[in-house]
This record gives C-alpha cells, structure tokens and sequence, in this order.
C-alpha cells in the first residue's frame, strides 16, 4: 500500500467535496429541505404563527389546522 497515493486520494476526494453542487434541486430535494427547515425553526413562536397565518409559497395544497376545543 502506497502511502503516498492514499494521501493524494484523500487530497482529491476533500478537493471534489469543497466544490459546490450545481445540479438543480429536484421536488424531493426542495420538500426534504423544507421539511428540515421546518423542523429546526418550530420551537420559533414567530415561525408557529407564520406557519398557521402565513403565506406558503410551497407546491403542497394547504392544510388548515382547527385546535381542539377544551371540553
């Protein structure tokens, strides 16, 4: 095993990784990071209201949320 030409592999792979991916973002691609994002900022008062009043600009049909009446 050539230590040398593990070394310059790895410089390679680390090279191509820094590159910045131009391929476009398929649906899936677009409701996984929407789904992330929604998930991090959740604990956001602000984002609760804007989820529940707000506009959406996503492709998904709206989805309207009733609270439970306490009985």
């Amino acid at each position: 095993m050539n230590i040398g030409q593990t070394i310059a592999g790895i410089e390679w792979l680390e090279r191509i990784f820094l590159l910045p991916d131009t391929r476009p973002l398929s649906a899936s691609d677009l409701a996984a990071a929407n789904r992330r994002h929604d998930e991090a900022q959740i604990s956001s008062p602000w984002f609760r209201l804007w989820q529940r009043y707000g506009v959406c600009y996503r492709p998904e049909a709206p989805v309207i949320r009733i609270p439970e009446a306490d009985s």
